[in-house]
């Protein structure tokens, strides 16, 4: 179920000492506020990382902008308007060549930066926590008990869903109705409008392209080139598939398996996928073999703490967490870790066999995932954006996502999308700034009623009005108003947070 059928459930843990910085290695200069969250729902997740919010495993942190040594940047890439660079087109052009004919390009020392650092994973904020040892019963909205004592309490409306994001695409543009000429100047209206045999043939090949693209299967993630005109650039489609053989040397499949709940695929692929991960991390982060246990492994990148979910109006392959392996003549090579969200694909995690480091997979791997966001957004045209992370500027080897244009950073103190070309003059001069241009805009979902953040206490949902009624001499109020204010108004009205 989920959306409008249960809850999502959270632990808040503060965050107000400093930790060991996975960017520039500062001892204690890492500042953030985490919680754990036992379930969520896409919606509730969607709406956190557009204030800032990312997970690991189940584990959910907001850096502290102001005080973190690094700040991190929320970023987000408009997929539908995405145009390869050509360091894109070269790497798509290399990851060919060797899938025609086998070429193996030799790795220079200045290549694959951005490949071999992704997001850091071992921060001790991360590694340090410990799943709680209590774990609440998941909790059904028919099952709630309404203990409100007072109209000003009202959890009705508070606890109500979120609507779908209106604003997450660009809206379709209204059609022109048809105007009937008048008598005696232009076309006979007796008679339909003349049209071109080019633009008849056109619009056959768009339907029938669209007709294939739904009836192609839900899991298959291989991107459907469309023809771009003579004076049109090359789609990112296009750029993939390109110079490929109908008997290539190689072959590759990119295939979506789901992750949360597991699928039968994830199941049979779990082992050979967990050995690739074990590689990469010994060979490109340089962890001792005894590090990347099957343990972590799964806490890190299987574990989730989002609900699956199937919408009249979403993807074919539905919402959650996902994995996208990248299969090299039957073996996993590379796997992408992925939330389908409501207005966004969302990338968690890469990591491939270090036997291929040479091919860029990082970037391949985000090119691919950008292709299989505009694909989603065929099926469901709200989902317009893929989310890259973090963008660190005051780590030069993370600025390489600033690369993916056109793309946006969520401001840390009005929560609005800022174009990066605007950002980056900003971070030059300072690592922390506020990114949106109008002195005068807040935040809109800042908190105002403490009262109507709703708890969970003793299987009983309540908003923290009542609760504190009912707990007399409760001495948390500071605590929950800061993971209020964290969340913002909205999210804290409709996510619980667990009181033991």
């Amino acid at each position: 179920m989920a959306a409008g059928g249960s809850y999502s459930i959270v632990e808040y843990f503060g965050g107000d000492g400093g930790h060991r910085c996975g960017y520039c290695k500062h001892e204690n200069g890492n500042f953030s506020h985490g919680m754990w969250s036992h379930t969520m729902t896409v919606q509730d997740y969607q709406d956190l990382i557009d204030r800032g919010w990312r997970r690991s495993g189940k584990y959910v942190y907001k850096p502290t902008m102001n005080k973190t040594c690094c700040p991190q940047y929320t970023i987000r890439c408009h997929a539908l308007n995405f145009h390869p660079s050509k360091t894109h087109k070269k790497t798509l052009k290399k990851v060919n060549r060797f899938l025609s004919r086998g070429e193996m390009p030799v790795e220079r020392h200045d290549e694959g930066h951005e490949d071999s650092l992704g997001e850091i994973m071992d921060s001790a904020h991360e590694e340090g926590v410990q799943p709680p040892r209590q774990d609440p019963l998941k909790i059904d909205r028919s099952e709630v008990q309404d203990i409100s004592t007072s109209p000003d309490t009202d959890t009705t409306n508070s606890a109500a869903p979120a609507m779908p994001r209106e604003d997450a695409a660009p809206a379709p543009e209204e059609k022109t109705p048809n105007v009937t000429p008048k008598p005696g100047k232009g076309a006979d209206p007796s008679r339909p409008l003349g049209r071109k045999a080019k633009d008849i043939r056109k619009e056959r090949r768009l339907q029938k392209e669209q007709q294939k693209q739904q009836e192609a299967e839900s899991s298959s993630v291989n991107p459907v080139p469309s023809k771009s005109s003579s004076n049109q650039p090359k789609s990112l489609e296009e750029f993939i598939t390109e110079s490929l053989p109908n008997d290539p040397l190689h072959r590759l499949e990119v295939r979506l398996v789901r992750s949360k709940p597991p699928s039968p695929q994830f199941k049979a692929s779990f082992d050979a996928s967990y050995q690739v991960y074990k590689l990469y991390q010994m060979a490109i982060h340089k962890d001792p073999p005894d590090k990347p246990t099957e343990s972590q492994f799964k806490r890190f990148l299987c574990d989730s703490p989002l609900e699956a979910e199937m919408a009249p109006d979403g993807p074919e392959v539905g919402y959650g967490s996902f994995h996208q392996q990248y299969w090299l003549d039957g073996r996993i090579v590379a796997v992408g870790v992925l939330d389908i969200l409501p207005s966004c694909v969302s990338s968690v995690y890469l990591y491939y066999h270090p036997d291929f480091s040479s091919l860029s997979l990082g970037t391949y791997s985000a090119l691919r995932e950008i292709a299989f966001t505009r694909q989603l957004q065929q099926q469901s045209p709200k989902l317009a954006y893929y989310y890259l992370g973090f963008y660190v500027h005051s780590c030069p080897k993370m600025r390489y996502k600033g690369q993916y244009q056109p793309s946006d950073l969520l401001c840390p103190e009005t929560y609005t999308w800022v174009s990066i070309e605007r950002c980056i003059p900003r971070l030059e001069i300072s690592a922390y700034s506020r990114l949106s241009e109008n002195a005068h805009e807040g935040d809109a979902c800042v908190l105002k009623e403490l009262g109507r953040v709703l708890v969970l206490h003793r299987r009983t949902v309540m908003p923290y009005a009542a609760y504190a009624r009912k707990r007399k001499g409760s001495n948390d109020e500071k605590e929950v108003e800061q993971y209020a204010s964290l969340l913002g108004q909205t999210c804290a009205e409709r996510i619980l947070l667990y009181r033991a």
